[in-house]
């Protein structure tokens, strides 16, 4: 018959070890670490009461799942459940796959570019740094914005790296961030949110609120498919921009804010790349694109508006005239 245990049986190690199953080694290791209570002989040989049993299988159990010791010490201790030391360890995991997914990524990227884009894509291997590069060109761009609007602007715009992203979306947020880098771009972008060849603005900060409204509103017709056309949203960006200059909105005025954009191309380029990454959601930057299509349509209904020069830089100005082509402002 086995023996009766009672609160004051104890039990040297040799035999906790043949009743868990754990090694003496092991039951040592834990003791030194704080996480099985041990008592001493006057021989000074370790004795454990029947409470170690249960300590002991519950800890074995709990490593068998990868849970760290300090964990495993709080849930010993009452300070949390297991329950609570799980899910933090599914947590942990997926922030490790997560980043695995991202190197992956990466790695086929690389594979599968060209040798000359290795730098590019070097500069994407920290997401976060790279999302922090678009972040602060944006917040720099649209400094004269209260810096809640910038935020939620950033949130809509700015996309997440996608940990699983295929090659070509990991080409394209590479793309995006050598963009912001390129010292020709900014200026660029600039122009064309801005028309800052039209001049005489009078408060920059007013226009951007402005142009971000007008951007709602064509925002549900960009959502909706419906090719770019002179209605109510143009007439709004156009009346934002004249209201912006005490000018008025007619055929010569939306000539003069299309021609003096400074070139629409640059800002396509981003705002497809950021369609390749974010999918079918509508940013601003598609918006905005649309009205430029739509003042495209209406300024050359009343005769053509010239191409400024087009310089070296991809990122510098290329023209302003659309190529009206599917998704050219929805991309």
């Amino acid at each position: 018959m086995p023996a009766t245990v009672t609160d004051s049986t104890r039990w040297t190690i040799g035999e906790l070890a043949a009743r868990t199953g754990v090694a003496v080694r092991t039951i040592r290791f834990y003791c030194d670490e704080g996480l099985l209570d041990v008592g001493r002989t006057s021989a000074g040989h370790r004795v454990f009461d029947p409470a170690a049993v249960d300590r002991l299988l519950l800890l074995r159990r709990l490593r068998s799942f990868g849970i760290g010791l300090a964990a495993i010490g709080d849930v010993l201790a009452g300070a949390r459940s297991v329950a609570e030391v799980v899910a933090a360890e599914r947590a942990a995991l997926d922030l490790e796959l997560d980043a695995l997914a991202r190197r992956r990524s990466l790695l086929r990227a690389v594979e599968e570019g060209a040798p000359e884009q290795l730098n590019r894509l070097a500069a994407v291997a920290d997401p976060t740094v790279a999302r922090t590069a678009l972040a602060i060109f944006w917040r720099r761009l649209l400094a004269p914005l209260p810096s809640e609007v910038i935020d939620d602007f950033v949130d809509m715009n700015v996309p997440e790296p996608a940990a699983d992203a295929d090659p070509e979306k990991v080409l394209a947020y590479a793309e995006l961030v050598a963009a912001v880098a390129d010292p020709y771009f900014g200026p660029a972008m600039s122009a064309t949110i801005r028309h800052r060849g039209t001049p005489g603005v009078r408060d920059h900060r007013r226009l951007l609120l402005d142009v971000a409204d007008a951007c709602l509103v064509a925002a549900p017709l960009v959502a909706a498919g419906r090719a770019p056309a002179p209605g109510p949203a143009l007439d709004r960006y156009v009346e934002v921009h004249a209201a912006a200059r005490d000018r008025a909105d007619t055929p010569s005025f939306r000539r003069q804010l299309l021609a003096d954009a400074g070139g629409v191309e640059p800002a396509r380029r981003y705002w497809r790349l950021t369609a390749t990454i974010a999918g079918d959601a509508v940013t601003s930057g598609a918006a905005h694109l649309w009205l430029f299509d739509a003042l495209t349509v209406s300024a050359k209904s009343e005769g053509e508006a010239d191409d400024p020069a087009s310089p070296d830089s991809p990122w510098r100005t290329h023209g302003t005239t659309s190529t009206m082509s599917p998704g050219s402002s929805q991309s």
